[in-house]
C-alpha cells in the first residue's frame, strides 16, 4: 500500500539536507560550545553561524534569538518570563480563545499566580477583531499573545495591525508563529513583534529544537537556571546538531516558500474540486483568503470524525482532526467550538495539511478515498 502523509501541521519529515548537515555534530564535531579548546570553538562557530542564519529569516539580530526545545517552551518562556519580570507594571494579559494549548494553558497557570487574562473571541472564520482588542486593553495590560496563523484551520490573524496598535500603546506583543514560519514572509521589525515562537519540526527540521525571538530591551525572567548559555536567558548546553539542522531546514523553507505556496494552494483547490464532483456535503473551516496555504480544515456533515479518521488510516492516508497535542482527546476542537459556538462542525472536521514529498497524485487519491468513505459512512 502506498501510504500518503497529509498531517504535516502535526510534524513533518526531516529534509535530507538538514539531516546531512547535522551528522558531523553527532560524530566528529561533538565539543561543548562553551569550551575554549578547539573542539568547543568548532561547535561555537557552527552555533553562531546557525543563529545568524535563522535571525536573518525574520529580520532580527542574532542576539535576539534564544534557542529552546521547541515551540511550547518558546511560548512558555515569552509569556511567563515576561509576565513575572514585569508584574510590577501590571497583571493583565490578553490572548485569544483559539490559541495553541501551549499558550492557553500557560495563561491559565498565570491566572493561578494572580494575573488576569482576557480571552478574545473570534468570528466564524477564526479571526480576532482589532476593535475587540482595543476595547479590552487596560492601563495594567502588559502583554498580548495572538498566534500568527492557526494550527487547526490556518486562519491568519491581523498581526501587522495588532503590532502597530500595541507598539503605540507600549504593550509587549507575542505571537506563536510555529505554523506560519517558513510558509509566509515574516519581518519582526515591520510587524512590531516583541516575542515570536518557532519550532523546527514543522519545517522539515529535527524535533526538540526551536527558538524564541525576544526583542532587545525586553527582559524575561529565566525559567531555567544553571550556566550562562543563551546570554544568561536559558541555561543548559546548546543542542548544536539540532540547531544546525534547524538552520539548514529554515534556509530551504524560506528559499522555496513562494513555490510551495502556489503548489499547496493548487493541492487545496484540487481536493475541494474532487469533493464537489463527488457530491458530498462538506464545508471549509477558516478564512477563504487569509489562510496558511498548507492547511485545509473540512467538516463533513453527518460524519463521525473518529470513523472517518480510522477508515482513512486503513486506506493508507494519514490526516488528523486538529492539534496533535490533543491526540486521544474525546473533546471537540476548542478552535472550531470558539468559531461556531457549537460542537456539530467540530465533531465532523478533518485537517488535511500538505508538505514535503506530497504530489498532486497523492492529493487526488486522498480526496477520492475521502469521498468514498464519507458516502459509505453517511449511507449507513
Amino acid at each position: 500500500m502506498n501510504l500518503i502523509y497529509l498531517d504535516h501541521a502535526a510534524t513533518s519529515p526531516m529534509h535530507p539536507n538538514a539531516l546531512e548537515a547535522m551528522m558531523p555534530y553527532f560524530t566528529d564535531h561533538f565539543g561543548n560550545p562553551s569550551s575554549i579548546h578547539s573542539y568547543g570553538r568548532r561547535t561555537r562557530h557552527a552555533l553562531d553561524e546557525a543563529r545568524l542564519s535563522l535571525a536573518q529569516t525574520i529580520g532580527a539580530h542574532p542576539d535576539e534569538l534564544i534557542f529552546t526545545s521547541g515551540g511550547t517552551e518558546a511560548d512558555n518562556m515569552a509569556i511567563i518570563g515576561y509576565a513575572l519580570k514585569n508584574k510590577a507594571k501590571g497583571n493583565h494579559i490578553i490572548t485569544s480563545t483559539v490559541e495553541h494549548h501551549a499558550v492557553l494553558h500557560t495563561c491559565k497557570s498565570l491566572e493561578e499566580e494572580g494575573f488576569e487574562v482576557t480571552y478574545l473571541p473570534v468570528d466564524d472564520k477564526g479571526k480576532v477583531s482589532l476593535n475587540d482588542l482595543k476595547e479590552t486593553v487596560r492601563p495594567d495590560t502588559i502583554l498580548v499573545s495572538i498566534m500568527y496563523g492557526n494550527n487547526e484551520v490556518g486562519t491568519i490573524q491581523p498581526i501587522e495591525e495588532i503590532g502597530e496598535y500595541l507598539y503605540e500603546k507600549g504593550i509587549a506583543f507575542h505571537t506563536d508563529a510555529v505554523q506560519a514560519y517558513g510558509t509566509i514572509p515574516i519581518d519582526v521589525e515591520q510587524l512590531a513583534i516583541t516575542f515570536l515562537s518557532v519550532s523546527a519540526h514543522k519545517i522539515n527540521g529535527p524535533k526538540g529544537i526551536g527558538f524564541l525571538y525576544a526583542k532587545k530591551s525586553y527582559d524575561l525572567k529565566p525559567q531555567l537556571y544553571g550556566g550562562e548559555q543563551e546570554r544568561k536567558r536559558r541555561a543548559g548546553t546548546e543542542n548544536v546538531a539540532s540547531i544546525v539542522g534547524f538552520a539548514e531546514a529554515a534556509k530551504i523553507a524560506i528559499k522555496e516558500a513562494e513555490e510551495k505556496m502556489q503548489r499547496y494552494l493548487h493541492f487545496r483547490e484540487r481536493m475541494l474540486s474532487i469533493f464537489r464532483e463527488g457530491e458530498i456535503d462538506f464545508s471549509v473551516n477558516g478564512h477563504e483568503l487569509e489562510v496558511l496555504p498548507h492547511l485545509l480544515n473540512v467538516s463533513f456533515k453527518g460524519v463521525n470524525v473518529e470513523s472517518l479518521l480510522v477508515n482513512l488510516d486503513l486506506a493508507g492516508i494519514a490526516v488528523s482532526s486538529g492539534s496533535a497535542c490533543t491526540a486521544g482527546s474525546i473533546e471537540p476542537s476548542h478552535v472550531l467550538s470558539a468559531m461556531f459556538n457549537s460542537d456539530e462542525k467540530a465533531k465532523s472536521a478533518v485537517r488535511f495539511s500538505f508538505g514535503y514529498g506530497n504530489t498532486i497524485e497523492d492529493i487526488e487519491k486522498a480526496a477520492k478515498e475521502t469521498v468514498k468513505i464519507v458516502k459509505r459512512i453517511t449511507s449507513l
